[in-house]
């Protein structure tokens, strides 16, 4: 069962390490809205949980899942969280930093965010201390919980601005569980975003199509020039009719 390879990808890696750090984003191909990114911090005793082996099965890769299954397993994920089971951090990368940064510039400011944020939720030291100040146990090991113990896993391909050593793997939302969680938060927390939004700019469908290139979608950007949540960069295109181009550049 696929649900049981993602399990068994994970643990597969966690010798002698505390645990892992999934990374996955949300929006990165959206018009419009910010790019978000989820971080979830597991460690290694939680993939023997009872928990973990009755749900992981319902975990995936977000976009493979119906909305109203991200939802509930959003709220199971939070859940955890809350009883000290795993750790989460979102970042998020706005439309001005898109427009300056570009969308890979945007993505990985947000991801290293979101780590950044399970870091601390974590009680994660990102750095080994200076060994002349490091407090040490009667066998010489140094107290505290260093980054250096853990692996941060992100999806698709390296992400050079990250900040952090990591490992990348393509589809990896679909191959490893920490990844599959940190992608539910990162998807459920924008599709929000975007709804609310929808709220300030009605005229734009965003309750439906989450910022996409759906029909109703680049109607109304067509009809109704963009919103100030808009991507401008990516609407050229779309403004001059080119659909095709637009699809094959940005893989809507």
């Amino acid at each position: 069962m696929k649900s049981k390879r993602l399990r068994a990808f994970d643990r597969a890696r966690l010798s002698e390490l505390t645990g892992l750090i999934g990374i996955d984003e949300a929006g990165r191909g959206a018009l419009a809205g910010p790019v978000v990114a989820a971080a979830v911090a597991v460690r290694s005793e939680f993939y023997d949980t009872e928990w973990c082996k009755r749900n992981a099965s319902r975990i995936n890769d977000s976009k493979l899942l119906a909305p109203d299954e991200r939802e509930y397993l959003y709220g199971k994920l939070r859940w955890l969280e809350n009883n000290n089971r795993l750790h989460i951090g979102v970042g998020w990368g706005d439309i001005g930093e898109i427009e300056k940064l570009n969308i890979l510039g945007a993505t990985q400011a947000a991801m290293r965010r979101a780590v950044e944020s399970v870091f601390e939720s974590a009680g994660i030291e990102p750095h080994e201390p200076d060994p002349l100040f490091a407090d040490v146990d009667s066998n010489g090991s140094t107290y505290g919980n260093y980054l250096s113990s853990w692996r941060i896993f992100v999806d698709g391909k390296p992400m050079k601005q990250l900040g952090y050593p990591h490992q990348a793997f393509v589809q990896g939302d679909s191959r490893s569980l920490c990844i599959a969680m940190a992608s539910i938060v990162a998807k459920v927390t924008r599709d929000r975003t975007m709804m609310a939004l929808d709220c300030q700019y009605p005229k734009y469908d965003f309750a439906s199509s989450k910022g996409y290139a759906t029909p109703s979608h680049r109607a109304a950007i067509i009809g109704e020039g963009p919103s100030p949540v808009h991507r401008a960069l990516f609407l050229k295109k779309i403004l001059e009719g080119n659909v095709e181009d637009l699809q094959s550049e940005f893989g809507f």
